[in-house]
């Protein structure tokens, strides 16, 4: 299996404040990695370091066999790493189709038509709401946009924060059954939630961060096999 995303003492944060204390982290291709942790425990800012938009203060950051450490956000888009950022973050007063085009904007314009049609194919939904104000549409309708938007842009590695977040019961269960098929059509995905019980059921290999160093690290059944790290960690 081929290391795609090899994270190496990444340590960062936001003025003084030290978030991410030596973070080591790896997803192979075709994988699904669950990285876990409770609010705070520095998720965001990792992702935020990894896709350029904050920089890092020591550490390395090698994907798809380049050196992302420092690069610009739009590198960072070229090489095929595409966010979902949470809270959806679609742009409200666009069209359903004006928000997918715009994830073609950096990377796969010239394919921009036949991906449109496979992410019709996986949402239909979006399709009967093409011309409508995203805006509009309800929580789990953006949610969708959003990975859609993603996919757009061809990502060699996905990384999906926190996916479920404010969603009901029902569309929640929609959502990772989507997020399992995505990983079973052999796209790499680094999933970032705080849903722990979803979220290890389609992992392959799981991470738990706290306070911005990396607790654990191994198979999804040896976390839970762990009354000890699943009451520390995971709160169950």
């Amino acid at each position: 299996m081929t290391v795609l995303l090899d994270i190496k003492n990444l340590r960062g944060g936001y003025g003084r404040v030290e978030v991410l204390r030596g973070v080591d982290l790896q997803v192979n291709t075709g994988e699904m990695v669950a990285l876990l942790g409770s609010n705070g425990a520095g998720k965001s800012t990792l992702n935020k370091t990894i896709c350029g938009l904050t920089p890092a203060w020591a550490g390395s950051v090698r994907f798809d066999g380049h050196d992302l450490s420092g690069a610009h956000y739009r590198e960072v888009v070229k090489a095929g790493l595409i966010q979902v950022p949470e809270g959806r973050k679609v742009f409200p007063n666009l069209s359903v189709l004006e928000n997918l085009e715009l994830g073609s904007f950096t990377r796969a314009r010239e394919r921009r038509a036949s991906n449109l049609e496979r992410v019709f194919g996986i949402f239909p939904r979006l399709k009967e709401r093409i011309g409508q104000a995203a805006g509009t549409m309800s929580g789990g309708e953006q949610q969708m946009l959003a990975i859609g938007r993603g996919l757009m842009a061809e990502p060699v590695l996905l990384i999906l924060d926190e996916p479920s977040l404010g969603l009901s019961p029902l569309l929640v269960e929609e959502m990772f059954a989507l997020i399992r098929q995505l990983r079973e059509d052999g796209l790499a995905v680094l999933l970032v939630e705080q849903n722990v019980g979803q979220s290890l059921e389609i992992a392959d290999r799981a991470y738990v961060l706290e306070n911005g160093s990396v607790r654990f690290s191994g198979a999804p059944q040896d976390l839970l096999g762990s009354d000890e790290l699943r009451r520390a960690y995971l709160g169950l």
